[in-house]
């Protein structure tokens, strides 16, 4: 513990002395945004921005206050195991340098929920738009001068009306529209929209009002498996810590002392305390990827 104390006292006089008299906050946060602007991927850049922009984004303090969180976490729990503080601060270190990933794996779960949103929005506003112009352009001029949806969605309902004005025929914004935004509710309204502007098609009211139908029943779904996976994700995260903190009943079993000595004696013991605190943070950290990746919306 003394070393600890002592490493954290010298960062902290080192980076005092850099930061020219500014307070050692603002110096690290301006040198961790110097890294991010300097080596984050252009993707990153745009959805965080956009996080940013709907105010889903974490503040400076939020961030702070998860990386104390972790690195506390990660201090105790790889202590608890090797009763060795140096390894404990690798492990500090190793664990702050992730929540970067964590970040961008978060911002893509938001952005991908706010996209699936705002498709929801174009699709339904479009029908109802096409109920009363009678036509797939002037619907798509209609929602795009609404201004209910946003970017990006309604960058590309610009480009899809400048392809339909440019070709004389919907067909290729239509397919432009479906590589953006591969959702079951887009494909079916455009597959809908293109027979009826090429072949023409009677009672299309029915029809669309069938698919509005159909659309809700599919959003209510999402919504209903969105919540299932935040209580199923927060019980997997408790389940993980809890398994890195069966290392208290091996200790409870075979006493403190004698799990120390073998701790400080035995290398093969050592090595096998690593691989099972690796392969429990690859679990943990594979369940968050999956967790924020795989966000089913369709």
């Amino acid at each position: 513990m003394e070393f600890v104390i002592i490493f954290l006292v010298v960062i902290f006089v080192v980076l005092y002395r850099q930061s020219n008299g500014t307070s050692v906050y603002k110096f690290v946060v301006d040198n961790v945004e110097v890294v991010y602007e300097k080596y984050a991927p252009y993707s990153f850049k745009v959805i965080r921005e956009k996080c940013k922009e709907m105010g889903l984004e974490y503040s400076t303090k939020q961030y702070t206050i998860q990386v104390i969180i972790f690195a506390t976490l990660a201090f105790v729990i790889s202590y608890l195991y090797f009763y060795n503080a140096l390894i404990s601060l690798i492990y500090v270190v190793l664990t702050i340098s992730f929540i970067p990933y964590l970040a961008y794996l978060r911002c893509k779960r938001v952005y991908s929920e706010f996209v699936f949103e705002q498709v929801q929005v174009y699709v339904t506003n479009t029908i109802m738009e096409f109920s009363v112009t009678q036509s797939f352009v002037k619907a798509l001029e209609g929602v795009y001068e609404s201004g209910i949806v946003d970017d990006p969605v309604k960058t590309d309902i610009k480009i899809m009306i400048d392809l339909s004005y440019h070709n004389g025929d919907v067909g290729e914004s239509i397919d432009y529209m479906n590589s953006k935004y591969d959702y079951y509710m887009v494909r079916n309204m455009h597959q809908l929209f293109l027979q009826i502007t090429r072949e023409g098609a009677r009672d299309t009211v029915r029809t669309l009002d069938n698919m509005l139908l159909d659309i809700d029943e599919l959003v209510e779904g999402v919504y209903r498996d969105r919540i299932e996976r935040q209580g199923f994700h927060k019980s997997f995260v408790s389940f993980g810590v809890l398994l890195y903190l069966m290392i208290m009943l091996v200790q409870l079993i075979i006493k403190r002392d004698v799990y120390i000595e073998m701790v400080t004696n035995n290398v093969i013991m050592n090595i096998a305390l690593h691989i099972i605190v690796l392969t429990n943070s690859y679990f943990l950290l594979s369940g968050e990827k999956y967790y924020n990746e795989n966000v089913g919306v369709e």
